[in-house]
């Protein structure tokens, strides 16, 4: 956080003016602080405090002690993203000198980033920045230990990455000093990969959802509370259905199943989404939109699968694996799609160790300097195989069509006919795969050709096609023929309305089968698979709620 800290700081920890500390006394409590006083704890929901007189110490605990961060004073204020959406901390706070501060609640501060603009913005900047910060350190009481030739390491990984999630990394394979931990914690190898959570609880090979609930990444359900909308899936279309739905003044729940941004999130860069020319990582983008819909009060839940939509019940409930319910007037279903596999017998055996559905950073550090395969014709595997091509020795693109015209953008397809360090391989599939407990070699073959290429290849990225995410619907809304969900004119017949629709009125443009039940994005039949027409598509359904919510 330092060299952060050091271009940034103004914007990382800006001073209240005295105006601006006046606008914000009615939505906090005075209290008195005294010298040495811990404020707030790692994994506790601590208020914002904001600082008229005195100082606060700022710290990291780490596995080697404190860290400090910063020393507080009067004008200053604490907090950072876990504040805004009352969570559990990252740093610890403490008194340094006796003083007073001004004490806001995560509900009151959401009403000043919703009525006040200059302190807004002032705020959310100074969060996103000190979270950026906490990530860029690489240190902290959250520890992943593991080896990078385990499927599970890389999701745990992945899942920590995607939910903006500062951890630290120990590799048992190299790193020094982690067979001594190992043997403090009477832990083996066969526990790996763990998960040291807070300092004080070690959870052997978690489920996402267990770490999501050690962190406490989620605010606690309540089942009694009937939304107005409930959002499944947080991907583009997800997202921009909560910042709208939240900014208009819907009690909005967003649950997902892994982590914000869909299947977009895992793409290295985008750079055809209006408004930056430059691109912008499929992360980042999540990120932003993620803020934006905690800042407007929506409330998202990550790691929380929906199993079961349950459309005979008024209002909806749909069942997450968890175990609780949730109920909503009306249900915005973005569950989105993922990459097809190919058909490999053995392919399972390979997923996270060679074979991958997804091409961020942590995926690339797997191949520094290696030749890897990258199957698929669209634009994410585009962008990968020129991500991907700045730090591996060789990229093999491969495609069963005879080109990348009819499924690329043109800035990728010349962007990859440049690369020296990319092939592209038409014509062509993967026969079989060959390794023992993780990837080591690969056979493919190009049409017309009469003998297999078997090569020594470690990692194959697979980015084809797209298969919905439907099978929690369960038969509740019309799907068409490969799973994706039916909207508005697709439902018609040339008779009207489908069978099992009961109001008079036909149904609307983004409306399933079921009234007051919506489908937006790559789970639509349809759908332009865009990030822009899926976040269109999210902000149409929230105007289309407001109106059957008045029905």
């Amino acid at each position: 956080m330092a060299t952060l800290i050091e271009s940034r700081r103004e914007q990382m920890f800006p001073k209240l003016t005295p105006a601006q500390m006046r606008r914000l006394e009615p939505h906090g409590k005075r209290s008195a602080i005294h010298a040495g006083e811990v404020l707030g704890e790692v994994g506790e929901r601590a208020n914002m405090l904001v600082i008229l007189s005195g100082s606060i110490e700022i710290v990291r605990p780490g596995m080697s002690g404190e860290e400090p961060i910063i020393v507080q004073t009067a004008g200053d204020f604490t907090g950072e993203m876990s504040t805004l959406r009352g969570l559990g901390s990252f740093v610890r706070l403490r008194a340094r000198e006796s003083g007073e501060v001004l004490s806001i609640s995560n509900q009151d501060l959401r009403i000043v980033v919703q009525t006040d603009p200059e302190i807004s913005e002032l705020f959310m900047r100074a969060f996103i920045l000190r979270r950026m910060g906490l990530l860029a350190q690489h240190s902290g009481d959250i520890v992943l230990i593991g080896s990078h030739r385990s499927s599970n390491m890389l999701r745990l990984e992945q899942f920590l990455t995607r939910n903006n999630t500062p951890y630290v990394e120990m590799d048992s394979d190299s790193d020094a000093g982690v067979k001594d931990l190992l043997e403090r914690l009477h832990l083996t190898a066969s526990d790996l990969p763990v998960v040291l959570c807070r300092g004080e609880l070690v959870l052997k090979n978690p489920s996402n959802a267990e770490v999501a609930a050690c962190l406490g990444m989620n605010l606690d359900i309540d089942e009694s509370r009937v939304r107005d909308v409930i959002v499944i899936g947080a991907g583009p279309a997800g997202l921009a259905a909560a910042v709208y739905a939240a900014s208009e003044g819907l009690d909005a729940l967003v649950v997902e199943s892994v982590a914000p941004g869909g299947q977009a999130g895992s793409s290295s860069k985008i750079e055809n989404y209006l408004g930056f020319p430059t691109g912008i990582s499929g992360l980042a983008l999540a990120a932003r939109a993620l803020v934006q819909a905690q800042k407007f009060g929506a409330d998202v839940s990550v790691a929380s699968s929906a199993v079961r939509l349950h459309c005979d019940r008024k209002p909806y409930e749909v069942d997450l694996a968890c175990g609780n319910t949730v109920r909503g007037k009306s249900i915005i279903i973005a569950s989105g799609a993922r990459y097809r596999p190919i058909a490999i017998q053995n392919l399972g055996d390979y997923t996270g160790v060679g074979v991958y559905y997804a091409a961020t950073h942590v995926e690339a550090r797997l191949c520094l300097d290696q030749e890897i395969i990258i199957v698929g014709g669209g634009n994410s595997a585009g962008q990968a195989a020129v991500f991907l091509a700045g730090n591996c020795r060789h990229v093999h693109l491969m495609v069963r069509a005879d080109g990348l015209a009819d499924s690329m953008s043109r800035y990728l397809i010349r962007r990859i006919e440049e690369n020296p360090h990319i092939t592209l391989h038409t014509r062509t599939q993967i026969k079989a795969l060959h390794g023992n407990g993780k990837l080591e070699q690969v056979t493919w073959r190009c049409e017309g050709k009469q003998e297999d290429v078997i090569k020594p290849i470690c990692h194959v990225f697979l980015m084809t096609g797209a298969a919905p995410n439907t099978g929690w619907l369960k038969g509740c809304v019309a799907l068409d023929d490969k799973g994706f969900v039916r909207t508005g004119p697709d439902l018609l017949d040339g008779q009207g309305a489908p069978a099992s629709w009961t109001l008079e009125r036909l149904p609307l443009l983004l409306e399933t089968s079921m009234p007051r039940v919506f489908a937006v994005g790559d789970v639509r039949c349809g759908s332009a698979k865009r990030v822009a027409a899926a976040v269109g598509e999210g902000s149409v359904s929230v105007q289309l709620i407001h109106r059957v919510l008045h029905e």
